[in-house]
């Protein structure tokens, strides 16, 4: 037998507390002769409460769910002012709030005789204490709703050609719709329920629960049970609008149609760009349409390509293909972020059309292309990384883009699936599409770049053809990023000293006996019985037909892959060695 979780009991104990007042009413009700439905007034006092609670709940929508946004969107001292002030009404007992609305909209106000004293004692007068007291409960609700949503979605809405506007009601409302329904729903709830904050500012005309009160004072329970159905069937009724989901029709697709060849397009950027203490200085022109921006981590390297895209307000001038950009919705880019970022609340069909100049038959042939077809009816959360992978560039480019910008597109999948990928995205590169990948893997940068930009905190540290900067790193910095093996030495006669090896090289430009950190590329270290050098093996580890060693030599390590068994000591041999002056680098 499974044991109940304690909170499973405090959650049923609650729950029996809030059920058992509504089950003995109903049983009152079901067994009473009186109930006070033929009493003068109910009908009215019914209609004024949900006309009210109603245009509350509007004018609350209408201005609350813009503030709602933007203090999800905004930090500082005056949206911890906001926000304190939208949370007061739920500190004060609504008699208090009632009060201070009279201080305002009284008949002897400024405001109150702008309308000559008619605020007060009208509908209007009701509406404006609901906006009152439960204004709080969509803005505070919505906030939170928005704060969750992945900012990078606005982005994506953006490269896909909407405008801020449109993404709001598209991406920032879709999103956060559950919480915004919730907002609403509570809303319209505490303004029909109002009572306090109603008998101060407008007395007259009745509305629900007023008039409830002075049937209790005058008339006594019974004929409040009327009112109290009403009131309980008209939230019943709310609660149950606000599950409602209306129908939207599906987007079609349309016969495949293959893209036709358009121009390459190469990039040019002059940066100038602050995120909070980091600083991005990066300059470049490309000459070939297939760019890779490489760097570690924190380098700027996503921030580069989200000012390429035109997502970075007043970062300098961008060209694509020698003329300048417009704003983002116009520039035609097809940009898939890094995490694979995709709308929650769309289907493959719907996130592949979404872009304002979606084509639906390029939409059917890229979903064919990519191996998606019979995956359009699902939402994000039932696709695999590699899958949720396919669909971002799909979507990207079935908009007909000049140039697609790609932000570590394949980090997060498996090897596997990170090896098709690549080979699909350099197949469409070979097709002529402009690209620029952004990576932290050399080996991604070279088979998907033709030029390379290596940059590290925010600085460009070489750029070039894939190839030279490769074959010619200008630093050991370069190197490492470039997956050298570095180690340290000193210039000697011929070559590296490094322990009591001399390491074949040329060290003509540095003088000898000073300190050097020389490299070479992994698969030049070549380990076999026959080698010129000689190092102790540190660790090796089978991998099937081969053999992954690590090399100590001269305090540092050296990697290398062998078929030959390997013991104690290997020996081996040297490719192209590099070498730079430490002092120097």
């Amino acid at each position: 037998m499974t044991r109940r979780s304690p909170l499973a009991w405090l959650g049923g104990l609650l729950a029996v507390y809030l059920a058992v007042p509504l089950i003995s009413f109903v049983v009152r009700v079901s067994t009473s002769s009186e109930r006070g439905f033929a009493t003068p007034g109910l009908w009215s006092a019914l209609r004024t409460s949900v006309e009210s609670a109603t245009i509350a709940t509007a004018v609350i929508a209408l201005f609350g769910l813009p503030l709602a946004f933007a203090l999800a969107r905004h930090r500082g001292p005056l949206a911890s002012i906001l926000q304190g002030a939208v949370a007061l009404p739920l500190a004060l007992p609504p008699v208090m709030s009632g009060i201070l609305l009279v201080y305002l909209i009284g008949p002897y106000t400024t405001v109150g005789r702008w309308f000559h004293g008619r605020l007060t004692g009208s509908v209007a007068g009701i509406v404006l204490s609901q906006v009152f007291v439960a204004a709080p409960f969509l803005i505070i609700s919505a906030r939170a709703s928005f704060a969750a949503v992945d900012r990078s979605l606005d982005d994506l809405a953006a490269a896909l050609g909407h405008r801020a506007l449109v993404r709001f009601f598209l991406v920032d409302m879709s999103v956060a719709a559950s919480g915004i329904r919730a907002g609403l729903l509570l809303t319209w709830l505490r303004a029909i329920g109002e009572y306090g904050a109603n008998v101060v500012v407008a007395y007259h005309p009745y509305s629900l629960p007023v008039f409830t009160y002075e049937q209790f004072s005058g008339a006594g329970i019974p004929t409040t049970q009327a009112p109290t159905v009403l009131v309980l069937a008209a939230a019943a009724a709310a609660v149950i609008v606000a599950q409602v989901r209306l129908p939207r029709r599906a987007p079609e697709l349309a016969a495949a149609r293959a893209p036709e060849p358009g121009p390459s397009i190469p990039v040019g950027f002059d940066l100038d760009v602050r995120a909070g203490s980091f600083h991005l200085q990066v300059c470049h022109q490309s000459r070939a349409h297939r760019l890779a921006i490489l760097g570690p981590s924190g380098s700027g390297k996503s921030l580069t390509l989200r000012s390429i895209a035109g997502l970075v307000a007043g970062c300098g001038p961008v060209t694509y293909g020698g003329r300048p950009e417009p704003r983002i919705e116009g520039r035609r880019v097809g940009y898939v972020p890094q995490g694979q970022p995709l709308f929650p609340h769309l289907d493959v069909r719907r996130q592949v059309l979404f872009g304002r100049d979606a084509d639906p038959g390029l939409a059917r042939y890229w979903l064919d292309t990519l191996g998606l077809a019979g995956l359009e009816e699902r939402r994000p959360t039932q696709l695999s990384g590699g899958q949720r992978q396919r669909v971002g560039l799909a979507a990207a480019l079935a908009t007909r883009p000049r140039l697609v910008l790609l932000d570590e597109p394949f980090s997060a999948l498996d090897a596997p699936v990170r090896s098709e990928l690549r080979r699909e995205v350099r197949r469409l590169q070979m097709g002529g599409l402009s690209t620029v990948v952004v990576t932290h893997d050399a080996e991604e940068a070279a088979l998907l770049a033709d030029e390379v930009l290596v940059l590290s905190a925010g600085r460009l540290l070489q750029a070039g053809p894939t190839g030279e900067v490769f074959a010619h790193p200008a630093s050991p910095e370069v190197a490492r990023l470039l997956g050298f093996e570095l180690l340290d030495g000193t210039a000697d006669d011929g070559g590296v000293r490094c322990g009591d090896v001399i390491i074949e090289a040329d060290c003509a430009a540095v003088e000898k006996g000073r300190p050097v950190v020389w490299g070479t590329r992994p698969e030049n270290v070549r380990v076999g019985a026959h080698g010129r050098y000689q190092a102790a093996v540190i660790d090796s580890a089978s991998l099937g037909h081969v053999t992954a060693v690590t090399l100590g030599l001269g305090g540092g390590e050296l990697r290398a892959r062998t078929s030959e068994p390997v013991g104690m000591t290997a020996c081996f041999d040297l490719g192209e060695v590099l070498v730079w002056d430490s002092q120097l680098a």
